[in-house]
C-alpha cells in the first residue's frame, strides 16, 4: 500500500518536473534535471530545517553530555540528518533513478553509505568554516552543501541506483 502511494506520488512529482524541463533540454539530460530539482528541493528543505533547529531549538547553546560538549551547529546537523536523508532517498528512488532494478534495501544501504560520506564532509566543513574561519553556520552549511551535491550525484548514479 505504502509503496503504491510512493510510486504514484513520485510519478506526479516527475510529471511536474518534466513539465518544466523543455527550456533546459539543451543543457541537462532529463535524469540530471530531475536530480537537480529533487536534490535542490531537499537542500532547501535541509537549510530551512537547519536554520530553525539552530536558531529556535538549539538557541546557540552547547549540549553538554559530561564527557563531551556538542556545539549548536553540529547538534543541529545531527538532528536534521535523518529527516533529510529519508526525504532525499525517497525523492531519488521514486522520481530520479526509477530505472534501477536493485532491491530497495540494497539501494537504501548504498544511499546511506553515500550520505555518511556527505555527513563526514558536512561535519569537517562546518568545523573548518565555523570554528577556524569564524563564518556564520547557516551560510557555511550552504557552501558545504554545494560541494556535497556534486559528489552525491555521481555516487548515486554510479553506485546506489545502478542496475544489477
Amino acid at each position: 500500500m505504502m509503496r503504491k502511494i510512493l510510486k504514484r506520488t513520485g510519478l506526479w512529482i516527475r510529471r511536474v518536473i518534466d513539465f518544466t524541463y523543455p527550456p533546459f533540454k539543451h543543457i541537462f539530460t532529463p535524469q540530471l534535471y530531475r536530480y537537480g530539482v529533487c536534490g535542490g528541493a531537499n537542500v532547501v528543505f535541509d537549510w530551512v530545517i537547519y536554520f530553525f533547529v539552530y536558531n529556535y531549538i538549539m538557541k546557540y547553546r552547547f549540549i553538554h553530555l559530561g564527557f563531551v560538549a556538542i556545539s549548536p551547529h553540529i547538534a543541529s546537523l545531527i538532528i536534521i540528518f535523518p529527516i533529510t536523508t529519508f526525504t532525499g532517498f525517497l525523492l531519488q528512488k521514486y522520481v530520479t533513478f526509477i530505472m534501477s532494478d536493485l532491491r530497495g534495501r540494497v539501494q537504501l544501504f548504498r544511499y546511506f553509505l553515500i550520505v555518511l560520506m556527505n555527513l563526514l564532509l558536512n561535519y569537517a566543513g562546518l568545523k573548518i568554516f565555523v570554528e577556524i574561519f569564524h563564518f556564520y553556520p547557516t551560510p557555511s552549511k550552504m557552501i558545504i552543501t554545494a560541494i556535497t551535491m556534486v559528489c552525491s550525484y555521481f555516487g548515486q548514479k554510479k553506485f546506489t541506483f545502478t542496475s544489477a
